[in-house]
């Protein structure tokens, strides 16, 4: 009993380190081309410096891979014993369902603990963390957002188009835009510029050569009058630009207003005791704390996907009786995307709190656990 037990476990540890590899893979691409990409356009960026920035994603992208894998991977064993009919051999000699499956459901209860450990505390450090190096990237090389042949909103009420990168700090073709109220005051254009960065102030200085500096007269004047609105806008649209020419000029843009870390994290980063103190907090000041309690409860129920993934698929991958690749990945999505659609739903109305969003996220576990465990039951009984 002992070698078959050994023999299961090896076979789904197996496709569970490929399968857990995989959707790890995935989700870390999808990350990586929202928020990497970016920073490697121009490959100023130093290649530790993303390595780091992807290794502080895995816990992250862990936190749903690691269920998924757990499902794929007792439906791909599963099914290919019972499409070689090894399970039949199994239930000849005398073994019940239930003790062949054993040690996978403790597996099941085991991923389930390191889940825990995951969602709770490691995944969402990681996450501030990783916003926080971000943003120490971006410092190190504030230049790195200025991309060649792409208009850049980078920084608010501007917007910059590179024509040409000589280096890190020297640009060819500049263009800028300032916008305020939604109106164009100020057109920028350099043949050369150079890019400095005070990291202190956070202000990154345009040294301009060979500049055409073309403002609008309302940039100058007074600032549009509520009361008089139409008046102003016809005055605006009618207005002039002036053009002054500059062999060279200086243009400094603030890139951004506040570092990161310098406010709390946001309830979906939060650790479970930092949810908890939050919860205690808004509670104490007479605030609606069902923000708080939904993500609170979504983290410690979203631990325990790994267990009811394992016993659905146990007796699911039996009775499909296939042996593809393709048809248990194709299932594992399949109910993940059931089980994920209860977790969403209850994040979308955690403004409503007479909805009881904080327990909508737990109906996915008592759906999974009880299914399968009715499954294993008949499957046990041989129906």
């Amino acid at each position: 009993m002992r070698t078959l037990h050994f023999y299961l476990l090896r076979q789904v540890l197996s496709a569970l380190g490929m399968t857990v590899a995989v959707f790890t893979g995935l989700l870390l691409v999808g990350n990586v081309l929202r928020e990497i990409l970016s920073l490697l356009v121009n490959q100023h960026v130093p290649l530790a410096g993303v390595i780091k920035a992807m290794a502080m994603l895995v816990p992250y992208a862990l936190v749903f891979a690691l269920p998924m894998g757990m499902l794929t991977a007792t439906l791909l064993v599963f099914g290919r014993l019972s499409a070689d009919h090894e399970l039949t051999a199994v239930r000849a000699s005398g073994v019940s369902l239930l003790s062949l499956v054993a040690p996978v459901l403790w597996l099941g209860l085991a991923a389930s603990a390191l889940a825990a450990l995951i969602n709770l505390e490691v995944a969402p450090r990681c996450r501030v963390g990783y916003k926080e190096l971000l943003y120490e990237l971006g410092v190190a090389r504030p230049t790195s957002f200025l991309v060649e042949n792409r208009y850049l909103t980078d920084i608010p009420g501007w917007t910059i188009y590179i024509g040409r990168r000589r280096s890190d700090t020297e640009f060819e073709q500049v263009l800028l835009y300032e916008t305020r109220n939604d109106q164009l005051v100020r057109r920028v254009q350099a043949r050369r510029a150079s890019v400095t960065v005070d990291a202190t102030t956070r202000v990154i200085q345009f040294r301009l050569f060979d500049a055409e500096v073309f403002t609008r007269a309302i940039a100058f004047g007074a600032e549009l009058s509520p009361a008089a609105p139409e008046t102003n806008q016809v005055a605006a649209a009618e207005s002039d630009w002036s053009m002054v020419f500059f062999g060279e000029t200086s243009l400094p843009l603030k890139f951004s207003s506040a570092h990161p870390m310098d406010s709390r994290p946001k309830i979906s980063e939060m650790t479970f005791t930092q949810l908890l103190a939050e919860l205690a907090e808004n509670q104490r000041r007479g605030i609606d704390p069902t923000p708080v309690m939904v993500h609170l409860h979504r983290q410690v129920s979203f631990s325990f996907a790994c267990l009811g993934f394992t016993m659905v698929g146990i007796p699911l991958g039996i009775r499909g009786h296939r042996r593809e690749t393709s048809f248990g990945i194709a299932a594992g999505l399949v109910l993940t995307v059931v089980y994920y659609s209860f977790i969403i739903l209850g994040q979308s109305w955690e403004t409503r709190p007479h909805l009881l969003p904080h327990l909508i996220v737990w109906i996915p576990n008592f759906l999974f656990q009880g299914l399968g465990a009715w499954l294993l039951w008949r499957g046990n009984r041989g129906l």
